[in-house]
């Protein structure tokens, strides 16, 4: 099994830990209650989908 001659400079590793970073995920607005949440997925402020407005989850009111 192949082993590493020399070690990596911390030049070499950091270039190739660049492209590590964590990304802000992209939010829209519920077209219902104007909430920001995933695309393609349930508002979990009104538990509705899509524009049509399909209940998917019932969500409790405080």
């Amino acid at each position: 099994m192949p082993n590493p001659k020399r070690r990596h400079s911390k030049r070499r590793t950091s270039t190739r830990r660049a492209h590590d970073a964590l990304r802000v995920p992209g939010l829209t607005d519920c077209p219902h209650c104007f909430e920001p949440k995933l695309p393609h997925r349930v508002c979990p402020k009104c538990g509705k989908y899509g524009k049509a407005g399909r209940e998917v989850i019932e969500v409790a009111e405080a």
